[in-house]
Parts: C-alpha cells; structure tokens; sequence
C-alpha cells in the first residue's frame, strides 16, 4: 500500500511536465497467463486500495517523491535538470524560442481547469480569455508574448483556488521574478493543489465509500477466488488451528474432559479466537490467511503493541508484589514508573536479545525508583534478598512461557475476547491490580481491533461459512476424535 499511496496520482513529477505521451505498443499481449496475472494483480491492487481508503481515517495521496540518493531520484533529477536547462537555453535566445513555454502555459490551463468546480463559471471563461493558445501563438509570432503578465494571471487563479495551506506557498511564487524558476516552481505548486483536490474528494466521497464497502470488496475478492481457486488455503489451515484451540480449551474448562461432554463449539467463538490468534502471529510463518493479508501491517502494530502492554503489566505486577501496595499508592510513583518502563521497552519487540537488555534495564531503573520513593517518603529500605529476587524476575520475562507474563496474556486474551463476543464487562475474567492501571491503553487497543475484525467478519462471512461449516459439522472435521461438532 506505501507504493500504490505515493503514485497513486501520476507516476510523473510533479515539477516535470507531461509534453507527450510515448506511442501505446501494439500487437496481442505475449501469452494469456501473462495477461491473468496482469489483471489479477490489478484486481488485488484495487482491493487493497479501497480496503485503504475505508479502514485508514488516515488515508490520504501523496506525490511522488523518489529519494534523492535512490537510482531513481538520481535520474529523475538529471532529466529534470535536462529539462529546465533546455527550457532556460530557449528562453535566454535572442529573440527567445517561446515553443516549449508555450506547450507549458496549455499544460498549466490544463491543471487549473481540472481544479475547478462546477460553479467556477467565471474563473473557466477567463482561463479560456487569458490562456487562449492561438492568441498565444500570435503573440508569440508578433514579437509581443508577456509571461510574466500571464504568470500573473495564473498566479491569481491558483489564490483562489488553492487550499488555505498553500497559501504561503502560493505567495512566494510572486517573489520570482526569472521565468523558468518561476514555471518550475507553478508546476510543483500546481502538482500539490492536485493532491489537494485529490484527497479533499476522497474525504467526500468516504461517507458513500463505507456503504459500498463490504459489496466492492467481497467481489473483488471472488474475482480473486475465481482466477485462483486455491487461494482460500491458508485460511482454511487458520481457521483450523483455532478449532483446534476452541476444542482444548472447551475440555479444560469442562469438569469432565472429553468428546461428548461439552456442547457444540460455536462458529462464532471459534472466528473470535482465530482473529486473536494473528495479533501472537509468528514472523517467520508466511502461510498469513488470505482474508486478513491486507490488514497485516495493522494487525503486527497492535499484536506488537499487545505484546508491549503485557510486558509492562507483568512489570508493574511483580513490582507490586515484592515491593507492597505501600509504595504504589504514593503519588506520582506509577505514573513515573510506567513512562520509564514504557520508554525503555519501545522497540524491543524485534530481536529477543533487545527484549533481554531492555528488561535488564528495567530491573535497575524499578530498583532505583522504589528506593528513591521509599526514601523520601520514609520509608524502609528493600531487603538486599528482595531486590535481587525483583530484578531476576522482572528479566525473565523474555521468556514466552514466564508464569506471570503467561497470566496477564491469559488476562489480556479473555478481555479482547469479551470485546469481540460485545458482551458486559462481567462477562470479561477479573484483571489484575496493575492491568487495571492500562485498562485505556487495553480499551483503545480493543476498540482499533474490534473495528478491524467487524470488517473483515462481515466481508468475508461467506467465506468463511463454508469452511468453518465443514469443520464443526462434519464427521471428523474438528479433530476432536470422532466427535462431529
């Protein structure tokens, strides 16, 4: 999506003109797999596109800017250069060459006019009076073409037209006074105004996008399913995983294991577990369910976000523990300590030996402000057995399997659970003390992922019906011995 987002309006610059556009190929596509793959990409191009624009409030067109120490940038700027210098080498002729400048100024009334709205009708007669090409041309024929006269007429128009952001911008042009820096700089102007236009009509448009939505969606992906038939195995294997889970945790909670003594598993919890199941996806598994691929980026942020809130819960847990609910009540201390611990965490979701140092760190740092708290509040010191005891503990939690980490995801789980099932808070197991203290991060974090599993449940149901009902209601399809739920 970062790519489709940034060329999504041209793939030419925006300070760089479009004069002509090459002669299309002819002649019948190589080979017919070649034009399938072609059109199925463009199909899952365009889902994603419009999954973007619905999930991401955010969303919003960017220009197109290589990076200027890439091969592209490098050569975009030498074409630009090129450009520029050959438009400066017209112009500085005596008499001037005005045939470039002149297929400029159509290319500017072009831009302004695709700006306008349908009541512009004054502003549409004058660009058609001022920039009209063949009174141009004549001018240019006679000796008599003033550009700065027009550049101040274009000038005006895109002040009225402009955005209030663009104001300041839009006013500097005014200051150049050399004409080629001057259409270079109305070009990059113009291409930001585009942009503008671009996105303030997507913003429009949004209200009538999410009505639109689910249908658009759901038959793109069938286009998909059509050209690929195979491309619901992944899901299927996820889907699968979760009954599986679903069936182990309905016998343990059953007083008397086994197949025939607990109830049919519902399709419903089974979906719920398996959407909690990506936010603890492995990395390094790249059998991602085709249904959730495009919110994948979203997903990995708030399962490493998760991640971060339990590790910070087990902090505060095991610092409440050895330390007493003494020094937790004093004011301004977990307040303090979080802001460390939150600090000293931040980005070592990535590598288990930045996770290792991070939690070493943080052992010194709770050490340090409880005696520093103890202290000025009077009172006594930690035994030398007690912080030593705090500290091991607080770096084991590298570990996936720690007791107490394994407790808060348990925790944190059956709250994102309750969440999804929309139920009352009494149904949601009882938090620890210092989960409590994140309960508006966890609020948060639920509200994002609530929104994203609704979505893609209501899309996508009709995939997953047939898959789920062949693995709860045929014989043998929940891997739960013969049991057929």
């Amino acid at each position: 999506m970062p790519n489709q987002r940034e060329e999504a309006i041209d793939d030419s610059p925006a300070d760089l003109p479009c004069l002509e556009k090459p002669d299309s190929p002819t002649g019948s596509p190589p080979t017919a797999s070649l034009s399938s793959l072609m059109e199925l990409e463009n199909c899952v191009s365009n889902l994603s596109l419009a999954h973007e624009i619905v999930v991401n409030r955010d969303f919003c067109f960017k220009p197109r800017n290589p990076p200027t120490d890439s091969l592209e940038g490098k050569m975009t700027e030498i074409v630009h250069r090129a450009f520029w210098d050959s438009l400066q080498e017209q112009l500085s002729s005596d008499p001037p060459n005005y045939s470039h400048a002149v297929l400029l100024l159509q290319e500017v009334k072009t831009m302004l006019q695709s700006l306008l709205m349908p009541g512009h009708v004054r502003v549409r007669s004058q660009l058609d009076e001022v920039l009209d090409l063949d009174l141009i041309q004549q001018e240019v024929a006679h000796g008599a073409l003033d550009l700065h006269r027009l550049a101040e007429f274009v000038i005006n128009t895109m002040a009225s037209l402009c955005a209030p952001v663009r104001d300041p911008e839009v006013r500097a042009l005014r200051d150049l006074k050399d004409p080629v820096e001057l259409l270079k700089a109305i070009f990059r102007v113009l291409g930001l105004m585009k942009t503008d236009m671009v996105n303030f009509t997507l913003q429009s448009l949004r209200p009538h996008l999410l009505q639109q939505a689910v249908q658009y969606e759901r038959a793109k992906f069938q286009q998909i399913l059509d050209k690929q038939p195979d491309s619901l195995d992944y899901t299927t294997a996820w889907l699968q995983a979760a009954v599986s889970e679903e069936v182990s945790a309905s016998e343990a909670q059953s007083e008397s294991p086994g197949p025939d003594s607990s109830g049919p598993l519902s399709a419903i919890a089974v979906l719920n577990r398996a959407y909690i199941r990506l936010l603890r996806w492995d990395p390094q598994d790249q059998k991602y369910p085709e249904t959730v691929l495009i919110d994948q980026a979203r997903l990995d942020a708030l399962g490493q976000r998760l991640q971060m809130l339990v590790l910070e819960a087990s902090v505060l847990l095991l610092t409440n523990t050895q330390c007493g609910c003494v020094v937790f009540s004093l004011q301004g201390f977990v307040g303090k300590l979080r802001q460390s611990v939150t600090a000293l965490l931040e980005g070592s979701h990535t590598r288990e030996a930045d996770l290792k140092e991070a939690l070493l760190g943080i052992g010194e740092t709770v050490l340090q402000q409880v005696t520093e708290a103890l202290a000025t509040h009077g009172g006594a010191a930690l035994p030398q057995e007690s912080r030593d005891l705090l500290k091991g503990q607080i770096s084991d939690l590298w570990k996936q399997n720690n007791p107490v980490r394994v407790l808060i995801g348990e925790r944190v789980q059956g709250f994102l659970q309750a969440t999804l099932r929309g139920g009352p808070a009494k149904r949601s197991p009882e938090l620890p003390a210092p989960l409590r203290l994140l309960s508006a991060e966890l609020v948060e974090l639920g509200t994002a992922f609530g929104r994203i599993v609704h979505f893609n449940q209501t899309v996508f149901g009709p995939f997953y019906a047939p898959i789920l009902r062949k693995l709860l209601f045929q014989p043998g399809g929940a891997e739960a011995g013969e049991d057929s739920r």
